[in-house]
C-alpha cells in the first residue's frame, strides 16, 4: 500500500488547547506534519500572567485575564490532561493561576513540544487560496522582534487562541455622564485601585463573584448587580446583591427595580465576545449574536472542514475537553469521509441551536454546554471508537458545581482522596492512548 502524505498543519496558540493539539500531532509523525505559532516567549497562552492591561510590549492587545490572586473555580483532578496530571493538591484542590502556568509548561516540556512552537510569532491573517492551489491555507506571521513578516502554507488549521480576552461591554444608557472609574475584569490585576470606595460590579457569573469578594476586602461598599437568582451564601457585609443596571447617572446607578445607588467605580464582569481578528472573511468562520458561525460540533468549519476551532464552548470541564475535541478533528484530516456530508453538518448544527433555544438559553449562550459536555463527549468517543472519560469526572464536576453556590469556602477543600477512591472503585478506569487512535 502506498504511504499517505503527511498532513500540514498550523497550530494557533501554544496555551492548553494548542498544547493538547501539539501533543497529539506529535503522537503522529507518520500522518502529521506541523508547527505552532504563539506571540509570547513561551507555552501558557491565558494563564501567561502580566501586570500590563490593554496593551503589551508589542503594541497588541494584552491576551490574558489572569488576576494576581486568581485560583481556579474547578478541582484539579478533573481539570487535568487525561494522561498529565496535577502534582497531589496540597491543602486544597483549586490551584493558583501560577501552579496552572508551571503545570502547562511542564507538560510541554515532559512531551518535548518546545521544539514544534515558534516563540513571539503572531499569526497577522488566514485565507483559504483558490482551487488547484496545493496547500489550501495561507498563514501570514509576523516575528515580533524582528517585525519580519512571511507567508507559510498548510493543509489544516487549528485556531488555539482563546476566547477570553476580547471583552464584552453591554451598552447601559448614560454612561458617558458617570464621573468614576469604568473596567472591564479583562484588565482587573488588584483590588487597591478600590481602596475605600463604592463599587458596581456588574454580572455575577464566576468572575463577577469572585471579584466581589476580592474587592470587598479593601471597598467601603460593594454592589453585586445582577439579574440571576439571588446567591444564598453569606456574603462580607459590606457586599449587597442589587438588580442589575438600567442606566448611569453622574455618580451612580439607576437599577431595573427603579431603585437607585451612589458608586465610584463599575467594574464589569460581563464576560467576552469571540474574536478573531486574522480570519479573513473567506474563510468561512462569522459571528453573529456571540454565536460562532458555521461550526459542526462546535468546532469544525463546515465550509473549510480542515478547519477548526477549540475551545468556543464555554461551561465545561476544561482540559479533558480539548483532548476529545482535538482527536475528533485529526481523524477527519487523515479520514475526511469520517465526517458527514456539508449539508448534513449544517443541518446538525441547525438543530443544536435550536435545542438550545427550546432548553430557554438566549441566542448568545448558543456553544454553553454545561450539563451537555458530557453527551458531547461521549458522541466523540463513540464515533472514534475511544474510551469516554470515567463516570468519576461527571461526578466530580457535578460535586464541584454543588460546592460553587458558595464561593465564600469552595477552595477550603481538598478532593484528592476522594478522586482517588472514586477511580479504583471505577469500573471504567481510563487508559486512552492517544499513540493507540487510528488514523
Amino acid at each position: 500500500m502506498a504511504r499517505r502524505e503527511r498532513v500540514s498543519v498550523c497550530v494557533v496558540g501554544a496555551g492548553p488547547a494548542g498544547l493538547c493539539a501539539a501533543r497529539q500531532l506529535a503522537a503522529h509523525p507518520a500522518a502529521f506534519a506541523f508547527d505552532v505559532f504563539e506571540k509570547a516567549d513561551q507555552p501558557g497562552g491565558m494563564w501567561l500572567y502580566t501586570d500590563r492591561t490593554d496593551i503589551d510590549e508589542h503594541g497588541l492587545p494584552v491576551h490574558s485575564s489572569i488576576y494576581k490572586s486568581l485560583h481556579t473555580n474547578i478541582m484539579q483532578e478533573v481539570m487535568a490532561y487525561p494522561d498529565y496530571p496535577f502534582p497531589e493538591a496540597v491543602g486544597n484542590s483549586y490551584p493558583s493561576h501560577q501552579v496552572v502556568l508551571q503545570y502547562l509548561q511542564d507538560f510541554a516540556a515532559h512531551f518535548k513540544l518546545h521544539r514544534y512552537i515558534q516563540f513571539n510569532t503572531v499569526v497577522k491573517a488566514v485565507r483559504p487560496r483558490p482551487a488547484g492551489s496545493g496547500k489550501l491555507w495561507s498563514v501570514l506571521l509576523q516575528n515580533l522582534k524582528t517585525k519580519e513578516e512571511t507567508v507559510k502554507f498548510y493543509d489544516a488549521i487549528m485556531i488555539c487562541s482563546g476566547y477570553n480576552s476580547s471583552p464584552y461591554i453591554p451598552q447601559i444608557p448614560g454612561i458617558e455622564a458617570f464621573k468614576g472609574n469604568v473596567m472591564h475584569c479583562h484588565d482587573h490585576r488588584d483590588p487597591e485601585r478600590y481602596k475605600d470606595l463604592t463599587v458596581a460590579v456588574l454580572g455575577a457569573s464566576f468572575s463577577g463573584k469572585d471579584m466581589s469578594l476580592e474587592i470587598a476586602t479593601v471597598a467601603k461598599q460593594v454592589y453585586l448587580c445582577h439579574n440571576l437568582e439571588p446567591l444564598e451564601y453569606k456574603m462580607p457585609s459590606n457586599i449587597q446583591q442589587v438588580t442589575i443596571i438600567k442606566e448611569a447617572t453622574a455618580d451612580g446607578f439607576v437599577l431595573e427595580d427603579g431603585s437607585s445607588i451612589k458608586a465610584d467605580a463599575l467594574l464589569y464582569c460581563t464576560g467576552y465576545k469571540y474574536d478573531m481578528p486574522f480570519l479573513n472573511s473567506d474563510c468561512g468562520i462569522s459571528v453573529r449574536g456571540n454565536r460562532v458561525i458555521h461550526l459542526y460540533k462546535h468546532s469544525i468549519n463546515i465550509k473549510y472542514p480542515t478547519m477548526a476551532l477549540f475551545g468556543v464552548p464555554f461551561v465545561f470541564g476544561y482540559f479533558p475537553f480539548f483532548y476529545y475535541q482535538v482527536a475528533y478533528f485529526l481523524k477527519s484530516l487523515r479520514q475526511p469521509s469520517f465526517l458527514p456530508s456539508k449539508e448534513e453538518m449544517y443541518q446538525s448544527e441547525e438543530k443544536e441551536f435550536q435545542d438550545m433555544l427550546a432548553m430557554g438559553n438566549p441566542p448568545r449562550h448558543a456553544h454553553k454546554l454545561g450539563t451537555l459536555q458530557w453527551e458531547y463527549e461521549d458522541k466523540i468517543a463513540d464515533e472514534l471508537g475511544i474510551q469516554r472519560l470515567p463516570p468519576v469526572y461527571k461526578e466530580l464536576v457535578e460535586m464541584n458545581v454543588e460546592l460553587m453556590k458558595d464561593f465564600t469556602t469552595l477552595r477550603s477543600h481538598c478532593h484528592t482522596d476522594v478522586y482517588k477512591k472514586k477511580m479504583e472503585l471505577s469500573e471504567n478506569r481510563f487508559t486512552f492512548n492517544i499513540e493507540d487512535l487510528q488514523l
